[in-house]
């Protein structure tokens, strides 16, 4: 069927091109024979995991065997897989999640998730929503509860509100960024800058926020540039603003323009602030991430509206049960927990053959036109600096470092066995046809033989 198929896309042609190069026989194996699958037989997404690069993780393969919950299920798995559970480089997997063993990692990546980088102490169900797309564990909501009870920064830093009541909800949005609330976060200290008010901007779909710093006495034309620069720019004009009666909101001019605009005003009732109470939730978010943040420098909150506004926006809303980035990007942005993920590690030993990239800054010669050959060499690595830092064998005519990072780094393979003619891997042959006086051998050029080479050619 592989090859006899009448009508192809570009990208089948392209991949039968490809595949036309090695000597193949396609054969039928029954599913129940095929015990050592490969990669076209598995889901595609648990791939990401089998070649994710795992850091740091290396003390839990010996942990698995003496484990409660684990010992069992990674005896089993040895030979297949069982119930979703499968082995891969050592590590137990529970549908593409790494299993942590119980007295391991477990608290640490708690702490990391709820508490480092941009997380910023969000609560239990955010909290576990990030575990729960890398890792597998039982019980891991009833640990990570007891992390945040325990969590002094939030204990200090969180208010505790229990709504009363029921409320008339606002009506439903069918897309981003069309109907929206705003309001002013009040009574922060001035800033070097000046400001002290923060004025935000939450979309109703998507729950995605603006968090925007200005002055106590911005009037309306200033609010609306600002609005303009920061909002209209990105999603564009609403057709409808949900504020408070805040006195920017009620002048003529904030009035007139909208109207004009074509977008719709609605105001909340006087000294109730529930009208709009997304957005006063998203305001209580945004001073608890503040008060955890700065610690007692509290003049320097405009510094860091910028990454409590990523962090807000990156994880999922308990409403969407997606992140807004994703409501309205069909994304997530990477953060620092996530950055490793489908990497792969490329190690070389000194003495290894390799080709290198040649990058248009620094071999601006050999670069000069797009027909120009992307790669040269095999050089041979003399030191393996560290995993990312590599120093070659390099003539001194190049005229650059030796020292290359491990992308510009590919291993030279060869040719292969059942070649008969010799591998020439010069850019610029002698000749165009016949054999040289010396012919090749099958291997890297050294510079013995390039030397013995240019001694033939000037005799």
């Amino acid at each position: 069927y592989l090859r006899g198929q009448g009508k192809l896309n570009k990208r089948h042609a392209k991949w039968l091109e490809f595949l036309e190069q090695f000597p193949y026989i396609i054969k039928f194996k029954k599913g129940k024979a095929n015990v050592v699958v490969d990669a076209l037989s598995r889901r595609h997404t648990l791939l990401v995991s089998l070649r994710t690069q795992i850091l740091g993780f290396d003390n839990i393969k010996e942990m698995y065997e003496k484990d409660l919950d684990f010992a069992s299920i990674y005896s089993s798995c040895q030979q297949k897989a069982i119930n979703g559970f499968y082995m891969a480089e050592g590590y137990l997997y529970k549908e593409g999640k790494l299993c942590i063993p119980e007295r391991s990692m477990q608290k640490l990546l708690i702490q990391e998730s709820h508490e480092s980088g941009l997380l910023r102490h969000f609560g239990v169900d955010k909290t576990l929503n990030l575990l729960k797309e890398n890792f597998f564990w039982p019980h891991m909501r009833k640990k990570v509860q007891r992390h945040c009870l325990r969590c002094v920064a939030c204990l200090q830093a969180k208010s505790k509100i229990m709504p009363h009541g029921t409320y008339t909800p606002l009506p439903v949005t069918s897309s981003p960024w069309v109907d929206i609330s705003m309001d002013f976060v009040l009574g922060l200290p001035r800033t070097q800058r000046g400001t002290n008010f923060i004025f935000g901007v939450v979309d109703r779909f998507s729950k995605m926020a603006h968090f925007i710093s200005c002055h106590k006495v911005d009037h309306a034309r200033n609010i609306a540039k600002l609005f303009f620069r920061d909002v209209v720019k990105l999603h564009g004009l609403p057709k409808s603003i949900v504020s408070d009666r805040d006195t920017k909101f009620l002048s003529h001019f904030w009035r007139v323009l909208w109207s004009r605009l074509g977008t719709k005003l609605l105001f909340s009732t006087t000294c109730h602030p529930q009208t709009d109470g997304q957005t006063e939730v998203v305001n209580r978010s945004l001073s608890n991430m503040l008060r955890v943040v700065l610690k007692g420098n509290h003049k320097s909150w405009d510094k860091y509206l910028s990454h409590i506004e990523f962090a807000y926006n990156g994880v999922v809303h308990k409403t969407t049960n997606i992140s807004p980035f994703e409501a309205v990007y069909g994304f997530n942005p990477l953060t620092p927990i996530g950055l490793n993920k489908g990497k792969r590690d490329m190690i070389f030993k000194e003495g290894d053959w390799v080709w290198l990239h040649l990058r248009k800054k620094r071999f601006p010669q050999k670069r000069k036109s797009k027909l120009n050959l992307r790669r040269d060499g095999p050089f041979q690595v003399l030191q393996h600096i560290n995993d990312n830092a590599y120093r070659l064998d390099l003539p001194s005519d190049y005229g650059v470092s030796p020292t290359f990072n491990v992308s510009d780094l590919k291993p030279f393979v060869g040719a292969s066995d059942d070649e008969d003619e010799s591998l020439d891997l010069r850019m610029n042959p002698s000749q165009e046809g016949g054999d040289d006086g010396r012919a090749w051998t099958k291997g890297p050029t050294t510079r013995a033989m390039a030397r013995r080479l240019l001694e033939d050619l000037i005799a």
